[in-house]
């Protein structure tokens, strides 16, 4: 198999990231050190310098204030059809420091005409945000709910402060008194 794996320490309630990477690009992410589509996370260890050196710069500069975007090379193997099509949309319309609804997702992603269920667009896009391959690099923490935050990958607890940390993060919310943002 040609994947290996990247590790970068952050600050987030989650702790380090992972990320998985090809002789293309970032094909996977993980906040919590799960595994993704099967692939145990974390081994093989990328033993490319160039690109270990690359994916923890940018993320390192980004969880610092320093970059907005991480204008990573990506491997969409693990994203097809009308997932690809969501994160791709969600990736060119929605930058730094925005939200987006599920439901103005769907609506701008233009895949969802066939479903006329009151709500079973915005609730598929929840879906695909959170088997997101490529958590940060397509910023899926930028979608919300019409009411209130939503729900994030990683389980209710760790899930919710790693949104409400990278929204914070980006200015999209305001910090709290305990928020232990960027040092740098």
């Amino acid at each position: 198999m040609d994947l290996s794996w990247v590790t970068v320490a952050t600050p987030l309630p989650s702790g380090p990231m992972r990320f998985a990477v090809t002789p293309t690009g970032v094909a996977a992410s993980s906040f919590t050190g799960e595994s993704f589509a099967g692939l145990p996370a974390g081994e093989p260890r990328c033993t490319d310098e160039r690109k270990t050196a690359l994916v923890t710069a940018r993320v390192s500069e980004y969880f610092t204030g320093r970059r907005r975007e991480l204008d990573l090379p990506m491997d969409w193997r693990y994203a097809t059809g009308p997932h690809r099509t969501v994160l791709q949309c969600l990736l060119s319309e929605v930058g730094y420091g925005a939200t987006i609804t599920y439901g103005e997702l769907a609506a701008r992603s233009g895949v969802f005409a066939e479903l006329t269920e009151p709500g079973a667009a915005a609730r598929t896009v929840g879906q695909m945000m959170g088997a997101n391959p490529l958590a940060l690099l397509v910023p899926c923490h930028r979608v919300v709910a019409a009411d209130g935050l939503g729900g994030f990958g990683g389980g209710w607890r760790v899930g919710a402060e790693v949104k409400r940390w990278l929204l914070t993060l980006e200015g999209v919310l305001p910090p709290t008194l305990d928020w232990d943002g960027p040092a740098g």
